[in-house]
This record gives structure tokens, sequence and C-alpha cells, in this order.
């Protein structure tokens, strides 16, 4: 229990760093350049990983850092820029916290991982605690920024999904580089294509992207995929709650945006959800397959199992 709740903490320090990724983004980088501003985040992190872990993807970890870089960086980076410099920090990282409840469903439709009832509950409360939040607002939010973000949380809801399937990469800083230069590699052309050449960075945009770069990718990617390593989907889902806090509380703090009474009060219905699935126990995979088969019999569980096994 203890090793786990390490866990936790350090797969939180991912979250935090996406969440005052939306103020960075949206303050102090170009707003008409998301291609690049994908590309520069994505490809110097994957370098810099790499270069701490020089190796080559083996047999079906081509394929998958492929796929992964799809999903997890040239989709996920795109439309999240989108989405940070169309909408306000507090809407914006907001959207995000559904991402457990999709998260819950996605394991549990590709690999029959049925979610936890503290764990759903947890991501039900905090669906609601976005709702209350997102439908109080004064000013109605950008329906183009809503759909870039509410694209950006499915994209990569189904990108972390998969990666804690595959669990049989050599190490976490090896797989999570291969991503990151996979997807680097397809937004670098398409940036160039699409956005033509790209501006001269002033000295306050490169301490930007440094930060976007070293911190909010590859350092908060590298505690994710480690943490969906060792966590269930459900726990890393709702871990990931404190995103949307960290980008309320920098919203309102630093850029100044006002939340009322029930905005408010759907950040509390967030921070609930993130204690419902974290701080109650859930019982371990092995003993859930247990009671599902009954004492003394393999059943169900034990089978569901053995294919998976054979499945991943």
């Amino acid at each position: 229990m203890e090793a786990s709740f390490r866990w936790v903490l350090l797969t939180a320090v991912a979250p935090v760093a996406w969440g005052a990724n939306y103020y960075v983004t949206r303050e102090f980088l170009p707003a008409d350049r998301p291609l690049w501003g994908a590309a520069l985040r994505a490809l110097p992190a994957g370098l810099l990983l790499l270069a701490l872990r020089p190796r080559l993807p083996r047999g079906a970890w081509w394929w998958r850092s492929a796929l992964l870089g799809l999903l997890n960086t040239a989709g996920f980076f795109v439309l999240l820029y989108i989405a940070s410099q169309s909408l306000a920090t507090s809407v914006a990282s907001t959207v995000m916290a559904a991402s457990p409840l999709a998260m819950l469903l996605l394991a549990w439709a590709l690999t029959a991982a049925r979610p936890a009832r503290a764990h759903l509950l947890g991501a039900l409360v905090g669906l609601g605690g976005v709702g209350l939040m997102l439908l109080t607002r004064a000013e109605p939010a950008s329906l183009p920024g809503l759909a870039a973000s509410a694209a950006a949380m499915l994209v990569s809801s189904l990108g972390y999904v998969l990666a804690g399937r595959w669990r049989d990469g050599p190490d976490v800083l090896a797989t999570t580089a291969w991503q990151l230069v996979a997807g680097g590699l397809v937004l670098l052309p398409s940036a160039a294509v699409v956005e033509g050449a790209p501006a001269v960075p002033t000295g306050r945009e490169l301490l930007a992207f440094g930060y976007v770069a070293v911190v909010a990718t590859a350092l908060a990617f590298t505690v994710w995929f480690a943490g969906l390593r060792r966590l269930s989907p459900g726990t890393v889902g709702l871990v990931g709650l404190l995103n949307p806090l960290t980008g309320v509380l920098l919203g309102t703090a630093v850029a100044g945006e006002a939340l009322g009474p029930l905005q408010y009060a759907g950040l509390l219905l967030v921070l609930a959800g993130v204690a419902l699935g974290t701080v109650f126990k859930v019982p371990p995979a092995g003993r859930r397959r247990e009671a599902e088969d009954g004492p003394g019999r393999p059943g169900r569980g034990a089978a569901r199992a053995k294919a998976l096994g054979r499945r991943g």
C-alpha cells in the first residue's frame, strides 16, 4: 500500500505539469502555429530521453511506438495546443477531467478490465464537477476550443489505455522516447507544409518551449507512463484530475480568471472524485479474480486473465 501511494505521488507530477502547461501555452507561445508548437514540444523531448536511453524498438514495439506516437503525441499535442489558445486556462484544463471516465470505459472495452466501483464513482463525481464548472460560466466558451479539448481527451485516453496494456517494453524511458520521436517526426513535415517556416522565437518563447518540452513532456510523460505500468487505469485516470485543478488554480491566481460559487463547488466535486478513487482501497487484480471465481474453483476471472495474457 505504501509503495502504491509513492507511485501515486510520483505519477501526480505529470498532471500538475500539464495543468501549468495550459497557462504557459496560452500566455507565452504563438497562437497561430499549433503544428510547430506540437512538433517543438515532442521532438526535443523525445531526443532528450533517447539520449538518456539510446536503444531502438524491437519487434512489435516498432508499430506500437508509431501508433502511440500518433495518439499520445501528434494528435494529442496539436489538439491540446488549439484548445489552450482558444479557451481560458481554467476551461481548457477542466474538460480533461472527463479523462478518468473515458479511460475506465476504454480499458473495460479493450482489456476487459472491469472498473472498481470506487474508481467509477470517483470518475462520475469528477465529471459532474466538470459539468458544473462549464455550464455555470457567465461567458460561453468557444465551441471549436471545447471540441478540440474533448478530442484531445479522447485521443489521449485511448493512447494511455493502450500504453498501460503494453507493459512488455524494455523500460519507461525508452518507450516514452520512441513515442515522442515518432510523433515529432510526423509533425515536423506536416508543420513545414501547412504552416511554412517557423518564426524565430523570442527569449520568452524559448523559455516557454523549454518548460513545455522538458518539464511538461519529457519529465511528465516519463512519470505518467511509469505510473501506468504500476497502477490501475482507474487510479491513474483519477490522479489525472489534478490536471484541471492546477489549471483552474493558475487561471484564477495568475491569469485573473474569475470563478463564481458554483464553479468552486464544481472544483470541490473534482477533488472529491480524486479522493474517492485513490483513498479507498481497491482489491488487487488477483483478489478480484478470485472473488469472481469463488473459493477453490477457477472460473471466469482466471480464464479472462489467461486469455489476456495470451493476447498481450
